[in-house]
């Protein structure tokens, strides 16, 4: 089974840039999706319910904006969209899919920067972190949890190119990467990270200026996360950063 996650910087455009052509080449039974930026009712049919596929939307009230969705080859058992946190909710951040006994989450966590390059949204960002860890431990307590998304955060130095000047960067702060850090304590995987150990130049997100991508100065912020009973069924853990279409590159696991 393969699971993947792609941040698509607006899928309306990504669809232009084509993604339903990547979504049938993935060789994907699941794929999560953020930064949706649009509502279910705003996509082409073919997009919001493509053969062979069953998917899932949890948009965010304001349009245009954030947003999360999961395709996936089988139906979901279940599906949670809401915290029952008000301010988390209405930005359309979460998804959890249940197949049986195992859970997939789509996340896209916050950034912290704010509107003027500041680090104002930080503690809102810090506190979805905690929303969303608190649910997910309850949820693993099942069976197999599978968290994929964009993070916005880089853990380590090795996650990102230049890590001196990025050091009071929003998605690089420390308190941010303790965020990272206290999920590893508590259990979960960085499953990209369990197989490529010590090795840098893996990056998902580019700045879309400056020849940031073609020169490989760019940041892993998006992972697949597995709690430990999903962990043991990883067989291999990648990034496609040969994928176009979004300022991200999709990332994924093949599971037993």
């Amino acid at each position: 089974m393969r699971i993947v996650s792609w941040n698509v910087n607006g899928l309306r455009a990504c669809v232009k840039k084509g993604f339903m052509d990547f979504l049938e080449a993935s060789g994907a039974d699941v794929v999560g999706l953020q930064e949706v930026r649009a509502l279910p009712t705003q996509l082409l049919p073919g997009v919001r319910s493509p053969p062979g596929w069953h998917a899932v939307f949890a948009p965010a009230q304001r349009l245009g904006y954030s947003g999360v969705a999961l395709y996936s080859r089988d139906p979901p058992t279940r599906v949670e969209t809401r915290l029952g946190i008000e301010e988390y909710d209405v930005e359309g951040r979460l998804l959890i899919a249940h197949f049986g006994r195992m859970a997939i989450a789509s996340v896209y966590f916050p950034k912290g920067s704010g509107t003027d390059r500041d680090n104002s949204r930080v503690p809102y960002k810090l506190g979805f972190y905690q929303a969303v860890f608190d649910r997910l431990q309850l949820v693993r307590r099942r069976g197999p949890v599978y968290v994929v998304g964009d993070y916005n955060t880089a853990h380590t130095e090795l996650d990102l190119a230049r890590p001196k000047t990025n050091a009071r960067t929003s998605g690089f702060l420390p308190e941010e990467r303790a965020e990272m850090q206290r999920w590893i304590d508590a259990g979960w995987s960085d499953t990209f990270r369990r197989r490529h150990r010590g090795e840098a130049g893996h990056y998902t997100w580019w700045r879309q200026w400056g020849n940031a991508r073609a020169d490989n100065v760019g940041w892993r912020i998006d992972y697949v996360l597995a709690s430990p009973s999903a962990q043991r069924r990883v067989v291999d853990a990648f990034i496609w950063p040969d994928v176009t279409g979004s300022d991200h590159c999709p990332v994924g696991v093949d599971i037993d």
